[in-house]
This record gives structure tokens, C-alpha cells and sequence, in this order.
């Protein structure tokens, strides 16, 4: 598999657990706890939450939600 497909694939992870834990605004954010990310996908958030990719943001107190 390519890097950009497993980018795709970890993305598409992370963006539908924040999904499924209801973070779709500032004020509805979720803890990394809340959305209940496995350890390959905490390695990849950081990278996703960068300025290049849209979509995914943190809050200041480190929540997240798309």
C-alpha cells in the first residue's frame, strides 16, 4: 500500500470515530478518550490536525472535532 493510501485510510478512521462521538463543532469537541482512538491513530492525528489538511481541528485544551 502507498503512503497516500494509508493516509487515506487512517483519515477516514479518525474522521469517523470524531464523527460517531458527535464532535462536529468547537463546543461539541471530544477528548482523545471520548473518541476512543487506538494507538495507530494517535500517531496520526497530530499530523492530520496540521494546517494542509482541512476537516479535522483542536481545540486549545487538546479536543477535537471536525
Amino acid at each position: 500500500m502507498s503512503l497516500s493510501g494509508i493516509q487515506f485510510k487512517m483519515h477516514h478512521r479518525i474522521i469517523s470515530k470524531i464523527e460517531k462521538a458527535g464532535a462536529t463543532s468547537k463546543e461539541k469537541a471530544v477528548t482523545l478518550e471520548d473518541a476512543n482512538f487506538d494507538l495507530q491513530e494517535l500517531q496520526w492525528l497530530e499530523y492530520f490536525t496540521g494546517s494542509f489538511h482541512n476537516g479535522l481541528k483542536k481545540t486549545k485544551d487538546s479536543r477535537y472535532y471536525i
